[in-house]
């Protein structure tokens, strides 16, 4: 089970309706925040969830609006006693913004870990699942995300048998690990069947439209996408500041065949979202506007 939580919906400026952009995803007792905007503290107490336990901050990139939020977000984690170390993942430049914010957040009870992104593509292996970033089109270096959980094949306890595996490495084996005692092997391929689908999740904003957002989009379960103008004649506006269009994010939907589309990071003149949607479903009729806090629980598929 994934949970995704998209806290934050706005751009530029936080409005009394729409704080700014972020997204929590929550997987297997690990939380993985997306951007720290402005407000993002308060998005968290109103969806119910706690700071504290967030293992990963991954940044897209370090406007304001995605990064404004973190300083005061590490104060609330240190006040709440968290002492283990906080994982922060974003592009080059990444240590040097966050020890500029942390001028008014210096001390602080727990280590953090800053991991700069070295290349056009980058994927990061924790334990169950993966982030990979990916480069997209803005006016400053930006990254979009997939998280993806990955799920092995099938035990086969029959094959465990006939291969006379002691029982006692079965769980082991299951989870991927190989196995010598003394002169004998055993691998995962041995118990296990073919790989089963997994959860997949991608999140990119402030861009131009890709390939390589297409490209990464492939396979999500669920595709939340920037869509900062939906007034048909923003398209210019939207080509000079290097920001997407809700249309332009449907067409990438549609192009990667995802189920749904998220749409986010609205421009503070984009008041009703909603109203446009009726063009936008001509493009890719599983688009939903979202607003703060939309949530969704992803589950494996059952075979």
């Amino acid at each position: 089970m994934l949970d995704v939580s998209l806290l934050g919906t706005g751009g530029m400026m936080p409005l009394p309706y729409r704080w700014l952009t972020a997204l929590m995803l929550r997987y297997n007792g690990k939380s993985i925040l997306i951007d720290c905007g402005e407000g993002t503290q308060i998005a968290l107490r109103e969806k119910g969830w706690s700071p504290k336990p967030i293992d990963i901050i991954c940044f897209t990139h370090y406007h304001a609006d995605h990064i404004s939020g973190l300083p005061g977000m590490l104060l609330t984690m240190g006040n709440a006693e968290r002492t283990e170390p906080l994982l922060l993942i974003g592009p080059k430049g990444l240590t040097r913004v966050v020890n500029a914010l942390r001028t008014i957040a210096p001390e602080l009870p727990f280590e953090i870990q800053c991991v700069e992104i070295s290349e056009n593509e980058q994927t990061f292996s924790f334990e169950g699942f993966r982030i990979k970033a990916f480069k997209v089109n803005h006016s400053v270096v930006c990254y979009g995300y997939s998280m993806m959980v990955d799920r092995t094949g099938r035990f086969d306890k029959e094959r465990a048998l006939a291969q006379q595996i002691p029982m006692k490495f079965w769980s082991r084996l299951q989870k991927g690990e190989t196995i010598t005692e003394g002169d004998i092997t055993y691998t995962p391929d041995m118990v296990l069947g073919g790989q089963r689908k997994g959860l997949k999740v991608t999140y990119c904003t402030d861009t131009r439209p890709t390939e390589q957002i297409t490209e990464n989009a492939v396979d999500s379960d669920l595709l939340i996408l920037e869509g900062m103008y939906g007034e048909p004649d923003k398209l210019v506006k939207a080509r000079e500041n290097k920001h997407m269009t809700m249309y332009e994010a449907a067409k990438i939907a549609r192009a990667a065949a995802v189920p749904e589309l998220w749409l986010t990071h609205y421009s503070p003149s984009l008041t009703h979202p909603e109203a446009f949607l009726g063009e936008v479903r001509k493009i890719f009729p599983a688009a939903i506007a979202a607003k703060d806090g939309r949530s969704v629980e992803l589950n494996f598929d059952e075979e």
